[in-house]
C-alpha cells in the first residue's frame, strides 16, 4: 500500500515537471506566469484601496464632471524645467504629505534630506535646480502658508528671480493641495493655536499688499492666543480659521482682497466659493486627509511617479480626541458653511476620479490579458502545427522504406 501511495506522489511530481517545461516552452516570458499567479492569489483579488477609509460600498456621484476634469496624468518633465507647487493649507495633514514629497519618492536623484535640518535639496537630475516648490524643499519663499492668490503670484518671480526676463523657461506649474473634513481641521486649528501657535508671520498679500489691521483685526492682543477656549474662538469674527480652506484656494483678488465693502457679503461668498472650486478642479492633482491610500494612487497615476511605502491612515488625531455636542457641531459647520461646500464638491469629485482611474487600470489589465491570451492561442496553434507537420513527415518516411 505504501508503494502504491509512493508511486501514485512521484507520478504527480513527474506531471507537475512536466507541466512547467511545457509552459516554459510555450510561454517563456514571465507575464504568462505571473498573470496565473495573481489569478490563483487571493491577497491580488482584494482591492487593496477599499478598507483604509469609510468610503460608501457603492460611490454615488452627485456633481457631473467631464472626463477631462476626471482623467488627470501630467506629462511632468522632472529633468526639464516643470515645477510642482504644494498649496498648503493649515491643519490638513500637509506636512506628513510635505514629507513624502522629499523623503519617499522613488527618484533618479533623491531629495538630499540631512539630520536636524527641515528643509531638503531636491535637485533636477544633472542639474542644480529643484522640481520641488514645498514647506520641505525651498521653504516658506512666498510667505508662511502662502494662498493660492500669493503663490501665484510670487512662485515664478521667485524661482527665476536671478536671471533675466528674456532668458527664463517657459514653464509648467503643476499646484498641489491637500483639503480635510471641515469640522475635523477647525478643531485642529483651534487646538494648534491653545498650544500657541498664531501663524503672525504669514503676509496675506493681495494685488501687491498686505491686509490692514482695519481690513484684518487680530483676535487677541497678547504675543499669541494660548488657552483660548473653544467658545472664545468660535466667537471672533475676524478668525482666519473660518472658511480657511475656501479663501486659501480662492482668488482674492477677484472680490477686493480683505476689503469687504467692495461688495455684498452674499455676493463675496459666491465669488470666493466658485474661485475656489474652479481652482480645486484645475490642479494638477489635490488629496484628502480622509483617504490617504487614494491620494497616494491618485498622485502616482497623475505624475507617473512612485512612493517607496504606502501611506498610512491615522483616524486618531487630536482633533478626533475632542468630544464636542450636536450643538457645537452645527455652529462650526455653520462657521465654516463655505468650506463644506467646497468639502463635499471636493470629495465627489476626488471620489470619481479615483473610480475613473481604476476603470482604466482594469481596461489596460484586461487588454493586456486579452493580448496574452491570443499570443498563446497562436503560439499553441504553431505547436500543434509542428506536431502534425512531424507525423506526416515520420509516416512518409516510413513508407518510403518498406516499398
Amino acid at each position: 500500500m505504501e508503494e502504491r501511495s509512493h508511486k501514485v506522489l512521484l507520478a504527480l511530481v513527474m506531471l507537475f515537471l512536466f507541466a512547467v517545461i511545457v509552459l516554459q516552452y510555450v510561454c517563456p516570458g514571465t507575464e504568462c506566469q505571473l498573470l496565473r499567479l495573481r489569478a490563483l492569489s487571493p491577497a491580488a483579488a482584494a482591492d487593496p484601496y477599499r478598507a483604509e477609509d469609510e468610503t460608501p460600498a457603492r460611490f454615488v456621484p452627485r456633481f457631473n464632471f467631464t472626463a477631462g476634469d476626471l482623467l488627470r496624468r501630467v506629462d511632468f518633465n522632472i529633468k526639464g524645467d516643470d515645477l510642482i507647487v504644494f498649496l498648503h493649507i493649515q491643519k490638513t495633514g500637509g506636512t506628513t504629505f510635505g514629507r513624502h514629497l522629499v523623503r519617499n519618492i522613488q527618484l533618479e536623484q533623491p531629495c538630499e534630506c540631512r539630520a536636524g535640518q527641515k528643509k531638503c535639496t531636491c535637485h533636477r537630475p544633472g542639474k542644480r535646480e529643484t522640481w520641488l516648490f514645498s514647506r520641505f524643499s525651498t521653504g516658506w519663499s512666498c510667505g508662511l502658508h502662502a494662498d493660492w492668490t500669493e503663490l501665484t503670484n510670487c512662485v515664478p518671480s521667485v524661482v527665476d528671480s536671478k536671471k533675466e526676463v528674456r532668458l527664463r523657461p517657459s514653464r509648467n506649474f503643476y499646484y498641489i493641495t491637500i483639503l480635510r473634513d471641515p469640522v475635523s481641521r477647525y478643531l485642529s486649528e483651534w487646538r494648534h493655536v491653545q498650544r500657541g501657535a498664531t501663524w503672525k508671520a504669514s503676509l496675506h498679500v493681495c494685488d501687491g499688499r498686505s491686509p490692514t489691521t482695519e481690513e484684518l483685526p487680530s483676535c487677541y492682543t497678547g504675543d499669541d492666543w494660548s488657552g483660548c477656549s473653544l467658545q472664545e474662538f468660535m466667537d471672533c469674527p475676524y478668525n482666519l480659521a473660518n472658511n480657511r480652506q475656501v479663501r486659501m484656494l480662492a482668488d482674492l483678488s477677484l472680490v477686493g482682497c480683505y476689503n469687504l465693502s467692495v461688495m455684498p457679503e452674499e455676493q463675496r461668498n459666491k465669488v470666493l466659493l466658485d474661485s475656489a472650486k474652479e481652482n480645486l478642479k484645475r490642479m494638477a492633482f489635490f488629496g484628502l486627509t480622509e483617504f490617504q491610500r487614494k491620494t497616494q494612487y491618485l498622485f502616482e497615476k497623475t505624475f507617473n511617479m512612485n512612493f517607496i511605502s504606502p501611506f498610512t491612515q491615522y483616524n486618531s488625531t487630536r482633533a478626533s480626541s475632542v468630544e464636542i455636542d450636536e450643538q457645537t457641531q452645527q455652529r462650526i459647520e455653520a462657521l465654516n458653511f463655505l468650506d463644506m461646500e467646497l468639502y463635499d464638491y471636493a470629495k465627489d469629485l476626488f471620489l470619481q476620479r479615483y473610480q475613473y482611474m481604476r476603470q482604466k487600470e482594469h481596461q489596460e489589465a484586461r487588454r493586456k490579458r486579452q493580448e496574452q491570451r491570443k499570443i498563446l492561442r497562436a503560439k499553441q496553434a504553431h505547436l500543434r502545427e509542428q506536431g502534425e507537420n512531424s507525423s506526416s513527415s515520420d509516416y512518409l518516411g516510413n513508407v518510403e522504406r518498406w516499398r
